[in-house]
């Protein structure tokens, strides 16, 4: 039955690859299970928004994540995308109070930006128009777009994913106030009682990450996830008996029943209209674009980029089955609006279950089963220590520079974008941007180079589009 509908076979993997593949992408973005409602509702856990976002982002993720293992057949898995999050969450309060509404009513109005978005995405997608819009990136960029991702990753996992709180403030970050500190008795001071946290951290990242490298050397199919599971174990063992707290504490009085009532109460099929007729018509269009502009060039970049890495492109950069993945993008979107979330979209960490094997749809199956599981098991899914998945991320990342190798050192029009992606990448957080910001330096230099006629009307038509995105203030 796998066989038949996903193809294994053809694609050089087993059912046990794939199922493994799937728990390591899952394991390296659970967080957002907790963090997607956090973050859209100010922290303010418990609430009837918190579970309803809660639950929507499990369900539009299943969902989404669902589509592109049978539709497309991909091992790429989705979910809210983060900075994505963090922009709707500044839409909705400031559309409160420019309005008055409450932060729930300006909530449910800007979902229909979402859906807005949702709807938009899979007409383009339907159309094949997507699908030209990542050939119209020039190869170089695309070459660049995995080893930029590969550092956005290692960012993710050496500077802001295990941060780290304190009577004295916080979050406190592994490289920039664990190693970044002149001594460490300055790092100690600064953290305060969050010290022994951060030196914990540090030990459990650098456990999990050679126990992966080692693990790897040995050719142990799952390295990335005994590594993380070890990691775990050591950072669960350090609160026990180094911290003298019980890192399964949360479980004594945790739920395992699913808000479903507050969900329907709140986000699920919420949509506001009037509250987002409230907005003005060239707002609400300008935000429309900007949410566009951004998952567009995420989910191209990811999908690129992971697939580049895989070995899952042609000569030219191509991916088969492009189309059917942008659908599944677009899919996730529309089922995150009417559920009550952001914009859901392809996960950067879908390369740690790529680079575990993972090559089919049956990879992120697993992963949708999982995060539907996550309705009623959050609690046990939120004992997973951050430390444990930079272990993950840094290895991954690591192995993805790699792609370096494809750039054309000797040709600037390759060299210069591709080096200004693997800086913005990880300071901005957005792989859009960054193939953005390649975008435009690549054009100028042909146009300076008078080479002009050598780029295609598209991709001097995306060029100006992300100049208009970059510099015009709406």
């Amino acid at each position: 039955m796998l066989e038949k509908v996903f193809k294994l076979s053809d694609n050089g993997t087993s059912a046990k690859t794939e199922i493994v593949a799937g728990l390591t992408t899952f394991m390296t973005m659970a967080y957002i299970i907790a963090l997607n409602p956090n973050l859209l509702t100010n922290f303010d856990s418990g609430s009837p928004l918190w579970n309803g976002v809660f639950m929507a982002t499990c369900i539009a993720s299943a969902i989404g994540t669902a589509w592109m293992a049978f539709h497309a057949n991909k091992p790429f898995v989705m979910a809210p995308g983060m900075g994505l999050n963090s922009f709707f969450a500044v839409v909705v309060a400031n559309l409160a109070a420019a309005t008055g509404m409450s932060y729930l009513e300006s909530f449910q109005g800007a979902l229909v930006i979402i859906l807005v978005e949702g709807v938009v995405f899979l007409a383009l997608s339907v159309l094949n128009v997507r699908e030209k819009i990542v050939h119209a990136i020039p190869l170089g960029i695309r070459l660049g777009i995995s080893p930029a991702i590969g550092l956005m990753l290692l960012n993710i996992g050496f500077g802001s994913n295990a941060g780290v709180y304190s009577e004295t403030g916080g979050p406190f970050y592994m490289m920039r106030d664990f190693f970044g500190a002149l001594t460490p008795s300055v790092a100690q001071a600064n953290m305060g009682s969050g010290y022994s946290v951060m030196v914990l951290n540090v030990v459990t990242t650098f456990v999990g990450f050679f126990a992966i490298l080692a693990l790897d050397h040995k050719k142990v199919k799952g390295s990335v996830l005994w590594g993380m599971l070890l990691a775990s174990v050591i950072n669960w063992a350090g609160q026990l008996l180094f911290l003298g707290t019980n890192p399964f504490a949360s479980l004594a009085g945790a739920s395992f029943i699913p808000p479903v009532a507050d969900m329907a109460e709140v986000t699920l099929f919420k949509l506001n209209f009037p509250a987002f007729l409230q907005i003005g018509w060239f707002t609400a269009i300008s935000l429309i674009i900007t949410f566009c502009i951004i998952d567009m060039f995420d989910t191209i970049g990811t999908l690129v980029g992971t697939a580049s890495r895989a070995g899952m492109t042609d000569a030219e950069g191509n991916m088969p089955n492009m189309k059917e993945a942008l659908i599944a993008d677009a899919v996730g979107t529309i089922a995150g609006a009417v559920t009550g979330t952001s914009t859901v979209t392809t996960f950067v960490e879908s390369a740690s279950g790529v680079e575990a094997g993972g090559r089919t749809g049956l990879t992120a199956l697993v992963a949708a089963v999982l995060f539907l599981a996550c309705i009623f098991l959050a609690p046990v899914v939120a004992l997973i220590p951050a430390a444990a998945t930079s272990a993950a991320l840094i290895y991954v990342g690591v192995l993805m520079l790699g792609g370096l190798r494809n750039i054309d050192f000797g040709d600037n029009t390759q060299l210069v974008p591709v080096a200004v992606m693997l800086l913005t990448m990880p300071i901005s957080g957005s792989i859009g941007h960054g193939i953005g910001l390649g975008m435009i330096i690549y054009t100028f230099m042909k146009i300076f180079s008078g080479k002009a006629k050598e780029v295609s009307v598209l991709t001097y038509a995306i060029s100006a589009l992300f100049l208009v995105k970059f510099f015009l203030a709406v």
